[in-house]
């Protein structure tokens, strides 16, 4: 079937399936030569909208094949770019180079970043980086691409999961709160412990985390 003017439309739908324009006005409450009138001299100009509902349903076809206007476009949420850095922070030993920008960007929904942080309306402070290293298994994996907060630092710690600076090296590490202090625990129960000899710099806190399955 190919779409056209609704009235010639429901014409080859009746020719096609063996239908009388009789039986079809009674099918939809109307006088037997409702749909004829319809077809033939445009009157009614349109079909009412249960009309239409109810015919198109009876004939499994699209009710805009008999007149309904196209549902429109769903809107598309905006998105904020957060900017990937060409850097690692290490679930395991390793250094790192100095903080560069990527050519490409994490697109994420301007709606959930709010909701993310909720005591901000911008994504400043925002950035995504790569996991290397298996000492946050299961919760972070060799791989795996976090969202990190930097304006969630040292001035809010608590319990939770943070990019740290050790000395040139980013390391990403569970803080768990111990009394007035602060412990720093890999999540991976095989790891070693983590050496903070060189003393630590707070980078950000992580928000989310993606993987590729």
């Amino acid at each position: 079937m190919v779409e056209g003017d609704p009235r010639a439309v429901l014409a080859r739908l009746i020719q096609q399936r063996g239908e009388d324009c009789a039986s079809l006005s009674r099918l939809i409450g109307r006088n037997p030569a409702y749909v004829q009138q319809f077809i033939r001299r445009g009157t009614p100009r349109r079909l009412a909208e249960a009309d239409r509902a109810r015919l198109a349903a009876y004939f499994g076809v699209p009710e805009t094949w008999l007149g309904a206007a196209e549902a429109p476009a769903p809107a598309v949420a905006p998105l904020w770019t957060v900017p990937m850095l060409d850097i690692a922070a290490s679930a395991g030993p390793g250094a790192v180079a100095e903080d560069r920008l990527s050519a490409a960007g994490m697109g994420f929904s301007e709606a959930w970043l709010r909701r993310l942080r909720p005591d901000r309306g911008d994504r400043e402070g925002l950035s995504v980086i790569r996991v290397r290293g298996i000492s946050m298994l299961p919760t972070l994996a060799d791989g795996d691409e976090i969202l990190v907060d930097r304006h969630d630092a040292h001035d809010r710690l608590r319990d939770g999961i943070y990019v740290l600076r050790v000395d040139d090296v980013l390391l990403v590490k569970r803080l768990v709160r111990e009394g007035d202090g602060f412990a720093v625990r890999s999540d991976n129960p095989d790891a070693g412990p983590v050496d903070l000899a060189g003393g630590a710099v707070v980078i950000g806190r992580v928000l989310w985390a993606g993987r590729t399955l």
